[in-house]
């Protein structure tokens, strides 16, 4: 039969399907297609697994997509109209003879709104139109008009063509060659039409009609950047007549976990005129090295009859014999190739998958993978790149997920929505375990049952088309561990069909719905934001499911708090399984200033007005994946390997228990190496191992140190890391995947400080100020405000502006969050006013004296005292010490003094917790260390300018200029502090998300905060949690000392931190 034969009796054939389709459409009194709800197709294909037919069956090993003869890919520049509303758009741009040669040409894939067309919203949980479903507002919708054309490669001539595309939002009209052919909404699953019947000899012409915005945008509301466009891939592909429609992959292991039972369900559709006899399918299974394995019985069958337009249904079955199995830790994948032959044997097409034979159930309220219960190391992740908005290339997939997988990540939810498919190979590829989501959130509609869309029976079908679509293109992949049904939707019939209908079309996977909260619709118990304490409340009580936090952990700005003490309790009881972070990454946008400096950009950018501003900014990554703080502390919180010591006694010993936290993976693969430091420098360094510890288990190893004799008043410590054995996918040999520091039981005492012999000081006063002075020193106090206003060693001055006691950080979003910048606004009173309450000096010896300086702080009707104890060697001992009044008080957000140095005491160098920023609640993965860096790396650029570059149980720190000479801080016997180029009130927005940090100028300056300590950063939520209760500084009587000296030469400091200090009485 020739070419066009068949395309004309396909054509006649689809035009009667599609006017039975669209009549509904015609009817002037109808709604239009983008704001009805039952309307979420025309003409569409039934969903199925992501496959690709190819030519021979090298290529189909080979298993390249997109490299397949028979796909051709649409990508590039498409001739482009925008529209701000939909009655101003072309309405026959699509006719062969519309001409559009003088319309832009607009990259596919792209969003419109950052190439300048309309302009981008982000809100978390509202609408961007008026709330009245199933309508939205015209003049907000505006409508882009795609064309360009193509020519069907010959080689496809008799063959079935198909257009794909893999994402559209969020609703689009598709012609071909002028001839409607139909309509799609639901942005995130693939939208694919036959359109064979349309094609012509030669160049065609395709063109696409797409709303911003439809009744689909109901089911769209999530916490992300709400644009629009084809903004994933478009191709053809081809296949014979007679096809492999879709197929499905189901593994079940035996009691064993050794051998696979595979169960291959193919659906061969015959698109042609005339009847199929007898096509046979075979399937064929490939390890790594092309090597076919032996299927006992072998996988094949054969259709007997096919009708046109008739679909058959094949099932294989056949056992493997203990193959590798997948899981996030062994990503063992085999290469599944299906022959489809006519009734003559010859070949009609091949397909093929990447495929790991793997197991999940729920038994005993643990969640198994492999009869293994995992625990679930997530994050959520949007997809987002900062300058192609929700389109994100191959490239960005994987590098996030190399990144995720260097730091001990396991688990992505795709919140809220699928993602791209090959997002999912590559998660198959490296080993990522994945939480599927529909793209189903109607958050904005609010959760009550009268209100919520999966309660109304005209939003059932748009509801449960999403979720099959979800389940339909995902389900062969091993990474896909639990199903999703969306988030934030409320809860009703809709979901609880949909339930139904998950677990007989997919009884391998568990259902997972935060909204269906402990409902029989649900398998998990899926709470977010629950504090440590109430996820230790559900494992004490009578939990009959296991608990998985579908989002804890709110990383926004500085935040992440209190990560460890979440798993301390989730390692503790056996069913609670984890939870995924929110989240991934900072959504901000590439955008300029007027003079052209770069900036990350949220909400309200863009002049569009209402907007909830940077609560996108939530990442463990920036914008561009550049790491922060926050992620270091998941990497070391997630870690699966565990280190400590069963006793001092042991650990003197070297003695130290290693505990295997990975179910799959033997800890032989693994170099081991060690050190050990003397106040944070190596002394003592090794390796040991390799040690086979099977998974879940643990043992004592002995690291085979020197026998230590402690040098007075020195610290040490020992620092055992694991470190891949061979190259991986996502590290080089060497990565480290695990560490841990310990502090052994060694000391001798520091040599006291000698006050005998050392030089006089000379005291002076004027009605305004007191003058101390000795060798090389002098310092101006001022009476009347008890301030030291000058400190000059050798002539230079060390302080731009005086110590002054302070209560107050620059609020971060959590902070922001729980209202602490006006419920705690007194403490920011109380560090600018004080009254002086006494001020007084007393002679100790000929080279010692003491200033004690009394304030009243009437805004929190408190006290405060500073007490100077100065000596002749230049040392001065100070003494910081608060006293609550009878006043009902907030809690404070630091206790300490704040103070100004010369700017050119850039060169920074202390012992204490680091190199990165570290907080109270947030300091695990911070080992304690001498490290050197500058002020200006301490500064930590989160998108909104906020509290950062911290550092806690500092035991010393010094800043000095390019010579050598500055200041030097001792903690008696820790301090905490920070050291930047911006000031507290450079950091501090009225509100939050109101700047950026491309607004901050640093100063020539530093800032220096030396504190007892901060509260922490919090890691709850982001909108009304404070730090748990153990980090926070509650209002009580605090003290603590520090001693400060000039330091003119940097070599000096191991021996100025030897010097043992009697701490001032009170």
């Amino acid at each position: 039969m020739s070419f066009g034969l068949i395309l004309c009796l396909a054509f006649l054939l689809a035009l009667t399907t599609l006017t039975t389709l669209s009549s509904s459409t015609t009817s002037p009194n109808s709604p239009p297609d983008w704001e009805n709800p039952t309307a979420i197709g025309l003409n569409k294909e039934p969903p199925h697994c992501t496959l690709m037919p190819y030519d021979d069956f090298q290529n189909a090993l080979d298993c390249q997509r997109f490299r397949s003869a028979y796909c051709l890919l649409l990508d590039g520049h498409w001739k482009f109209k925008f529209s701000p509303r939909p009655e101003e758009r072309p309405t026959e741009f699509y006719l062969p003879d519309y001409d559009v040669s003088s319309w832009d040409e607009i990259p596919v894939p792209s969003n419109w709104q950052l190439l300048g067309y309309d302009k981008p919203y982000y809100f978390n949980s509202s609408y961007v139109f008026k709330r009245n479903p199933p309508f939205v507002e015209h003049q907000k919708n505006s409508v882009g008009s795609y064309c360009r054309t193509f020519t069907v490669p010959a080689r496809w001539r008799g063959r079935q063509v198909f257009l794909h595309f893999d994402g559209v939002e969020s609703a689009f009209y598709l012609w071909i060659n002028g001839q409607l052919v139909g309509y799609s909404q639901g942005s995130r699953t693939p939208a694919e039409f036959n359109i064979t019947p349309y094609l012509q000899e030669g160049e065609n012409t395709l063109a696409v009609e797409v709303y911003r915005f439809s009744d689909g945008s109901y089911l769209e509301c999530q916490d992300y950047w709400r644009l629009s466009g084809i903004f994933r891939h478009v191709y053809l592909f081809s296949t014979p007549t007679v096809h492999v429609r879709d197929y499905e992959l189901r593994c079940d292991l035996d009691q064993d976990y050794l051998d696979a039972f595979l169960e291959v369900t193919a659906r061969i559709h015959n698109y042609g005129l005339e009847a199929a006899w007898h096509p046979s399918l075979e399937v064929k299974i490939f390890d790594e090295n092309q090597v076919a394995l032996p299927l006992d019985p072998p996988l094949k069958a054969e259709s007997v009859y096919l009708a046109p337009g008739e679909e058959s249904v094949l099932r294989l079955r056949t056992t493997v014999a203990n193959p590798k199995k997948w899981t996030a830790e062994t990503p063992n994948l085999y290469t599944v190739v299906l022959v489809l032959r006519d009734r003559g044997g010859h070949l009609l097409e091949f397909l093929s998958t990447k495929y790991g034979f793997r197991e999940v159930a729920i038994k005993n309220k643990q969640l198994l993978v492999n009869g293994q219960p995992i625990l679930i190391k997530g994050v959520n992740r949007h997809e987002h790149d900062p300058d192609t908005g929700h389109f994100v290339n191959e490239e960005s997939m994987r590098q996030d997920i190399i990144l995720m997988k260097q730091h001990n990540i396991n688990t992505v939810r795709t919140s809220h929505y699928p993602d791209d498919p090959r997002w999912y190979e590559l998660c198959d590829e490296y080993g990522l375990y994945i939480i599927d989501e529909a793209n189903i959130e109607s958050h904005g509609m609010g959760y009550k049952p009268d209100v919520t869309l999966a309660n109304r029976p005209e939003w059932k079908k748009a509801h449960l088309d999403r979720i099959e679509r979800m389940v339909e293109r995902d389900k062969n992949h091993p990474c896909v561990i639990i199903w999703s049904m969306g988030n934030e939707a409320g809860d009703g019939t809709s979901f609880e069909e949909a339930s139904w209908w998950l677990h007989h079309r997919d009884p391998t996977r568990p259902v997972h719905y935060e909204r269906g909260e402990l409902r029989p619709h649900v398998d998990l118990f899926s709470p977010m934001y629950s504090s440590p304490a109430r996820i230790e409340k559900y494992a004490t009580g009578q939990p009959d499911r296991p608990l998985i936090l579908c989002e804890y952990a709110h990383a926004m700005g500085n935040s992440v708090g209190n990560l460890i003490d979440y798993w301390k309790i989730i390692e503790k009881y056996p069913v609670l399984q984890g939870g995924s972070i929110w989240d991934w990454v900072d959504q901000g946008l590439r955008k300029k200033t007027a003079d052209g400096r770069k900036f990350w950009a949220y909400g309200g950018d863009f002049g569009e007005g209402d907007s909830n501003r940077n609560f996108c900014i939530n990442g463990l990554v920036m914008p561009d994946r550049s790491v922060t703080p926050k992620l270091l502390e998941v990497k070391k919180v997630y870690q699966n390997i565990g280190i400590s010591a069963d006793n001092p006694g042991d650990l003197a010993q070297g003695k130290i228990r290693i505990q295997n936290k990975y179910f799959f993976t033997n800890l032989d693969k693994f170099q081991v190496d060690w050190e050990i430091t003397e106040d944070g420098d190596r002394i003592q360094s090794g390796k040991v191992g390799p040690f086979s510890i099977p998974p879940q288990e643990s043992q004592v190893v002995k690291i085979p140190f020197t026998p230590l004799q402690p040098r007075a008043g020195c610290e040490y410590w020992l620092i055992v890391r694991f470190r891949l054995g061979e190259d991986t996918s996502w590290a080089k040999a060497g990565h480290v995947v695990a560490e841990e520091q310990l502090q052994l039981p060694f000391s001798a005492p520091a040599p006291p400080f000698e006050e005998e012999g050392l030089p006089a000081l000379d005291l002076k006063e004027t009605e305004e100020s007191l003058l101390v002075s000795g060798p090389n020193f002098n310092l101006r106090f001022n009476k009347a405000t008890g301030l030291l206003e000058s400190w000059k060693y050798q002539g230079r001055e060390l302080i731009l502006k005086a110590p002054t006691p302070n209560y107050w950080r620059a609020p971060t979003d959590n902070d922001h969050g729980n209202g602490m910048p006006k419920r705690c606004a007194v403490w920011r009173q109380a560090s600018q006013e004080r009254k002086l309450a006494s001020f007084q000096a007393q002679r100790l010896s000929a080279s010692a004296l003491k200033i004690q300086v009394a304030y009243y702080l009437p805004a929190v009707e408190s006290h405060h005292w500073v007490d100077y104890i100065l000596y002749g060697s230049g040392d001065i001992l100070v003494t910081n010490r608060f006293q609550p009044g009878k006043k009902k008080l907030p809690e404070m957000y630091r206790f300490g003094l704040r103070l100004q140095i010369p700017g050119e005491f850039e060169k920074l160098e202390y012992y204490g917790r680091g190199p990165h920023e570290n907080y109270w609640d947030r300091k695990t993965s911070a080992f304690v260390g001498h490290y050197r860096s500058t002020v200006t790396d301490q500064f930590v650029p989160y998108v909104s300018p906020q509290e950062n570059g911290y550092k806690t149980d500092v035991r010393w720190v010094a800043l000095y200029n390019g010579e050598g000479q500055g200041l030097f801080i001792q903690g008696l016997p820790l301090l905490c502090f920070s050291a930047l180029h911006y000031t507290i009130e450079d950091l501090t927005q009225s509100q939050r998300g109101t700047r950026h940090t491309v607004d901050l100028q640093p100063r020539s300056l530093v800032e220096l905060n030396i504190d007892y300590r901060q509260t922490g950063v919090g890691g709850n939520n982001s909108w009304g949690a404070l730090p748990l209760d153990k980090y926070i500084l509650w209002p009580r009587e605090y003290t603590y000392t520090f001693r400060l000296r000039p330091l003119d030469d940097p070599a000096q400091l191991p021996k100025l931190s030897k010097v043992k200090f009697q701490t001032p009485k009170k």
